[in-house]
This record gives structure tokens, C-alpha cells and sequence, in this order.
């Protein structure tokens, strides 16, 4: 039954059940303010030590982890992350560089066996590996081993064709894997990416607008520019930022042709290439566990804190992780 408005004649006027409850609900929606989106977000397990984040355009997070493996994956809007991709599952041991490629509905993870490090993690799986897995199910669809030795698969960047880049951290070497093929190869080798002996070096990869493929190393904190031409690479180059850095780690394109990166020291930054310098602007300084990688969703940046100092750091050992661990989200500031 509808309600009814008196029309001040003492008779019984339209009904106004339709234009009341819509009015007392904008009134309401008005007084109530929109949730406002997380800040972070808890990721379950008490060894994630997560080491790299990416993200697809409907802002779902995907999380690695250094000591438990797998990769977390973070709906969009919630507060806490879920285990997605088990634990030692398609071959995976200790999860590093994640990248969502959403074209080839793939979603790309470095695995590496770090038990030279005192690292189990949760397989007995031997050396280091990209692995493919399908954005909707999560299933397993890729390997392919790093062809190398040492090797540590580290972070991943695409090419315009869609093929897949991969940084090897114990090595100077930068390998490509093109759609459909069935092995890596080596794309670039230089050596100004040699790491010195129990150093980590080739770390964030990631394309610019110019075409043109941009990498760093994260014990030294170098950054260098690849040129590339058709695909294939040239020379390299040395850029000089514009104040220290400390632990480059993951690096990744933004819109505008600026680059969001990640120091191992505690902050997130906006890196601007310009001729054979880079300009660096923290965006977020003071993350007392390290930054260990960085995406952006819109006009948001959400990066990992590793904490990765507790098992990496002799100083600290016996010491406890911060639980949970979180990812974290700060603003992307216009440029």
C-alpha cells in the first residue's frame, strides 16, 4: 500500500509514496559520506616477506612472497589479501618480479630456488624460472628456465610485441621471451651489469615512451638506459640521478613517461629521465621495511613492504617481522 498526503482540504491527496522514499534517500546519501578506498592492505601469513606487486586496470593487486611463495592477490576495494596461487604450485619455489599482462590474460612470476641463501622456501624446485599463470583461473601455462647459471629471475617488463623481459640479478644478462616461444633468450648482456661477488645486481626493468628499455641494479643502485631499434638492443647507457639512491628495485612506467621505482631504503619514487640524467622525487620516504615493489592503479600507487632485512641482514637476526604484512597505497602526485 502506498502512503497519502493530506491536500489541507481535509481530503486525501496523490499518493507520494514513490517521491518520498527517493527524497529520504538522497537525503541520507547525502549525510553519508562514500567509504573511503584502503590505505593498505593485510596480506595472511606470517613469512610473505613480499617482494614485488602488480596490478590489473580494475585495481586487483597480485603480491609475491621471498619465503612462502605463492602470490596473494588483492581484490579491489578490500582491506585483506587471499593465498590465489598456492605455495610450490606449477613448480614455484620463493615468488619475485610479478606482472600482469592482461592482452595475453597471463599473469608472469619469477620463481627462484634462494636455499644459497638460507631461504627453504616452500618446494625443492631447482633454479630460477619464469612462469606464466592465466589471469582468471590461476592455473599454471609457462615455464621456462632461465638458461644460465647463476640466475636469479628478478623483475619482468613487456614489450610493445608482448614479449616478456626478464633481469637476472646474480648475472649481467637481460632475456627476452617472445609470444609463443618456448625458451628464453638472452636479449642483452653487458658488463656494466656484472654484480660484484655477494652483491645483487640487474633488478627493475621497465619500457619508456621513448621505446627505448630502462633498468637498474640494486646493491650499487645503478640506473642505465638500453636503446633499442626493431626490437633489438643497442647501446648502453650509464644515467646519472640527481641524488643518491639506495636498493633500486622495481621499476614501472607511468602515463605521463615518468617511471614509479622502489628503494630497498624505505621510499617510493618518480623518476624522470632526461638526456643522460635522472631526476629523482620521493613520493614516499620513511618505510621502515624497504620498499620491494611498486604498481599503480589510476592515480594511486601501491607498493610492497618487505621487510626483507630480517632474513637478509645478519644484524637482525633472531629479530620478528611486523605482522601482517601490508601492502600500502599513497597518492600519485600530478606532474
Amino acid at each position: 500500500m502506498t502512503a497519502r498526503a493530506f491536500d489541507g482540504r481535509g481530503g486525501v491527496a496523490r499518493p507520494i509514496a514513490s517521491w518520498s522514499h527517493a527524497a529520504a534517500a538522497f537525503l541520507l546519501s547525502s549525510a553519508i559520506p562514500a567509504a573511503a578506498a584502503p590505505d593498505a592492505a593485510a596480506l595472511p601469513g606470517d613469512t610473505v616477506y613480499p617482494e614485488s606487486i602488480a596490478s590489473t586496470a580494475d585495481g586487483t593487486l597480485y603480491v609475491s612472497s621471498f619465503v612462502a611463495g605463492g602470490v596473494i592477490r588483492v581484490k579491489p576495494g578490500a582491506k585483506e589479501g587471499e593465498v590465489w596461487i598456492k605455495p610450490a604450485a606449477f613448480g614455484t619455489r620463493s615468488t619475485f618480479g610479478v606482472l600482469a599482462d592482461e592482452k595475453a590474460d597471463t599473469l608472469w612470476v619469477c620463481s627462484n630456488d634462494l636455499s644459497a641463501l638460507g631461504v627453504k622456501g616452500p618446494s625443492e624446485e631447482k633454479g630460477a624460472a619464469l612462469k606464466g599463470f592465466d589471469l582468471k583461473t590461476g592455473e599454471g601455462k609457462v615455464s621456462v628456465p632461465l638458461p644460465v647459471s647463476p640466475a636469479i629471475c628478478n623483475d619482468i617488463a613487456l614489450g610493445p610485441d608482448g614479449s616478456a623481459y626478464v633481469t637476472n640479478t646474480l648475472g649481467p644478462q637481460i632475456f627476452r621471451l617472445k609470444p609463443g616461444a618456448k625458451a628464453l633468450e638472452i636479449w642483452k648482456t653487458d658488463p656494466l651489469f656484472e654484480p660484484d661477488p655477494k652483491e645483487a645486481g640487474l633488478d627493475g626493468i621497465a619500457f619508456g615512451k621513448d621505446g627505448n628499455l630502462y633498468v637498474n641494479t640494486f646493491t650499487k643502485a645503478k640506473l642505465f638506459r638500453i636503446d633499442v631499434k626493431d626490437g633489438e638492443a643497442g647501446k648502453v647507457t650509464a644515467l646519472k640521478p640527481s641524488r643518491p639512491v639506495i636498493l633500486a628495485d622495481a621499476l614501472r612506467p607511468l602515463a605521463d613517461g615518468s617511471f614509479v621505482m622502489a628503494e630497498g631504503g624505505g621510499s617510493v619514487d618518480r623518476v624522470t629521465f632526461e638526456g643522460d640524467t635522472a631526476k629523482i622525487e620521493t613520493i614516499k620516504g620513511g618505510v621502515a621495511g624497504g620498499v620491494t615493489g611498486v604498481t599503480t592503479v589510476g592515480s594511486t600507487i601501491w607498493f610492497s613492504e618487505g621487510q626483507l632485512a630480517v632474513i637478509t641482514d645478519p644484524s637482525k637476526k633472531g629479530t620478528k617481522p611486523e605482522l601482517p604484512f601490508k601492502a600500502h597505497a599513497v597518492p600519485l602526485p600530478a606532474h
